[in-house]
């Protein structure tokens, strides 16, 4: 049988597990299983019982929806080969990336230098 008190779970929480006990048991589980299995997954859900104060703020959906905007041009500009400081980064970039970066800027002679040269060539040019 689970332990501990069940009074701080809400009422759409017991009748939750009250369900998922009563299918657990139709198939053939001990009731004692069926109530644990029940109880493991309500709080697997929604997080155990309602519990007053904690960490359980949640930013505003405005807020959610600007990290979700940053997030997708981040990505856009990592995989155009820009890193948020390309400038610092251009050691970790690819020779392919900082070939695409110097092919854009036009810089001349760019076909046959090498990484290091590259490199000094976009630092150059800014």
């Amino acid at each position: 049988m689970p332990r501990g008190s069940k009074d701080k779970y809400t009422a759409e929480q017991k009748r939750k597990a009250e369900h998922i006990e009563d299918s657990y048991e139709s198939k053939g589980v001990s009731r004692e299983e069926a109530e644990a299995r029940a109880w493991a997954t309500v709080n697997k859900q929604s997080g155990g019982g309602e519990r007053a104060g904690g960490s359980a703020r949640k930013k505003p959906a405005s807020a959610k929806s600007e990290d979700r905007k940053e997030s997708a041009r981040r990505a856009v500009a990592s995989r155009e080969g820009h890193s948020r400081n390309s400038k610092a980064s251009r050691d970790t970039q690819t020779v392919d990336s900082l070939m695409k970066e110097a092919r854009a800027k036009k810089i001349p002679g760019r076909s046959s230098m090498r990484k290091q040269e590259l490199i000094e060539a976009l630092r150059k040019a800014g």
